[in-house]
């Protein structure tokens, strides 16, 4: 196998777009994770004062382990939030938890992009998994020509996940901020 300089050229600026948008979101969400919400509220209490306000009663608000390891799991209808964000009165925690309050919003509205992402997760899940294995596979028995083609079909997966998951994070935190002004909880 032979290194071709342009994988760098094509690979390098989407590493480095990762890692800055990394670097800009742990940055925002420590600057925040210090300063007071005004309400004096939980992130437990503003996710379950939306989901309530949006009829959602059913859909319980949980603490998971981990830092930033909110979530909201269409398939269990649960929304999850870090023992940070779940316990925290701090503008992070409030937005954090509306933002996650947004993903149940979008499911409730059968959001058109919601569901294509919730439709593409398990095909995501395995293609993630399988990606280096059929590599490392062609790799070792040369046949590195022949596997090629299944990695960028593989790799076209992940990416139109995604490009999906991106407008959904953006209508999540619209919703988001909709509900915090309308409710005002900030």
């Amino acid at each position: 196998m032979i290194f071709d300089p342009m994988y760098l050229v094509i690979i390098l600026p989407g590493v480095l777009i990762g890692i800055w948008a990394q670097i800009k979101l742990s940055s925002a969400y420590g600057k925040y994770s210090q300063v007071p919400v005004e309400s004096g509220m939980t992130g437990a209490a503003t996710a379950r004062k939306i989901l309530d306000h949006a009829g959602l009663t059913d859909v319980p608000v949980e603490e998971v382990p981990g830092r930033l390891s909110d979530h909201y799991d269409p398939t269990k209808r649960a929304l999850f939030l870090s023992s940070d964000n779940f316990n925290g009165r701090t503008v992070a925690a409030v937005g954090v938890a509306a933002h996650e309050s947004g993903h149940a919003l979008q499911h409730q509205a059968a959001y058109g992009l919601f569901n294509v992402r919730m439709a593409l997760v398990p095909v995501t899940q395995f293609a993630s998994m399988a990606y280096m294995g059929i590599f490392l596979l062609g790799l070792f028995l040369g046949l590195l020509k022949v596997v090629l083609p299944i990695i960028i079909v593989i790799f076209a997966v992940m990416t139109l996940f995604q490009l999906v998951t991106l407008p959904v994070e953006y209508d999540a935190s619209r919703r988001a901020k909709e509900q915090l002004f309308r409710l005002g909880l900030v």
